[in-house]
């Protein structure tokens, strides 16, 4: 429902809805992964179209699950139909910029949020709860404006540390054990890192 919101109100014609399959896809193998994107696609193709309904990568999903959605969508229609999906790899389509698309609006909502609150957002602090592909990209952003970013967190836990954090530290320990918890810093709960005081405290996990 939310998504056939958010489409409408700034009228973007994707059609607007979510979908998904219940698996750990943390267990799966990259073939694993396609044959199940692939079974997926054409269970749902009946509702899928350009003029229908147009799928977007979300949780766990990449630029690849877009190009199997859209390589087996237009094997139903004999010929391809790249507007099927958005997302898609740059080589099939793709745009340019649309891996930190949802990561830009939010900051840019920042950067409003504060220029209308008369609060400069440079040395302020913030913390990102959430830190997948929308949750790293708003950090890096925050960062980049001067913002000391002093607790993140995803699944697993979390990170405090009142002088800021080091991000690129914190991707690199994200990339070899899988959560930002492993990082250098205090370690904290998800519960915990939404209590110390900070300037901007951004929501970037699932709902829930």
């Amino acid at each position: 429902m939310w998504m056939t919101w958010k489409c409408a109100v700034v009228n973007i014609p994707f059609g607007g809805a979510k979908g998904g399959v219940t698996v750990n896809p943390k267990k799966l193998s990259i073939d694993e992964n396609e044959r199940l994107t692939r079974r997926y696609t054409s269970e749902i193709s009946i509702i899928l179209g350009h003029d229908r309904d147009i799928p977007a990568p979300d949780v766990y999903t990449t630029p690849q699950h877009m190009a199997w959605i859209m390589d087996t969508f237009s094997m139903t229609q004999g010929y391809s139909t790249m507007g099927v999906v958005t997302g898609k790899p740059i080589p099939l389509g793709g745009s340019a910029g649309r891996n930190d698309a949802t990561a830009e609006g939010c900051f840019v909502a920042i950067e409003e949020a504060a220029r209308r609150m008369r609060m400069p957002l440079k040395g302020r602090t913030a913390a990102v709860q959430g830190y997948g592909n929308a949750g790293a990209a708003v950090a890096r952003f925050l960062d980049e404006a001067g913002v000391r970013v002093v607790g993140l967190s995803d699944s697993q836990g979390g990170l405090y540390d009142k002088k800021g954090l080091r991000l690129d530290l914190v991707n690199a320990a994200k990339e070899k054990k899988g959560t930002v918890a492993a990082g250098a810093g205090q370690k904290i709960s998800n519960a915990e890192l939404r209590e110390p005081a900070v300037g901007t405290l951004v929501p970037a996990a699932p709902g829930g």
